[in-house]
């Protein structure tokens, strides 16, 4: 891997991932390869607005809805309450953070930099956001 000047590594810590877990909002495109693939296992844990005002679990979702849908919400349980912890995120023996649908993860997830974000009581304590360069 070739790291660029100023370009941060993810140490896996999974402080961000145990704080920033909840009430994140998705985009259609998310959707997509976990409708054609079945994954009802993520689409369980996702809430979706449609444009009648109901409110369904992704599980329940079809796919002549997705024109309908006005917000997607992640993450709840399996009975549709939001959670405070992505349910996806876990730790190896090694007690590194990992996420098991990273091949899948939604773009909020792929997306986000916490050495970028300004929310230092969160963020503050990243190992990978210490060695940001000034």
């Amino acid at each position: 891997m070739i790291i660029e000047p100023g370009q941060q590594v993810c140490r896996q810590c999974g402080r961000c991932c145990e704080r920033w877990g909840w009430g994140q909002e998705g985009i259609v495109e998310d959707l997509l390869p976990w409708l054609e693939q079945d994954r009802t296992d993520i689409l369980q844990h996702v809430a979706i607005s449609l444009s009648d005002g109901s409110r369904i679990s992704g599980r329940d979702l079809l796919t002549e809805e997705l024109a309908r849908i006005v917000r997607i919400s992640y993450w709840q349980d399996t009975s549709g309450r939001m959670t405070r912890k992505c349910p996806f995120f876990g730790r190896d023996t090694g007690g590194l953070s990992l996420c098991t649908i990273h091949d899948v993860r939604p773009r909020v997830c792929r997306e986000f930099t916490p050495w970028n974000w300004q929310n230092t009581e969160f963020y503050g304590n990243c190992p990978a956001c210490r060695d940001k360069s000034p």
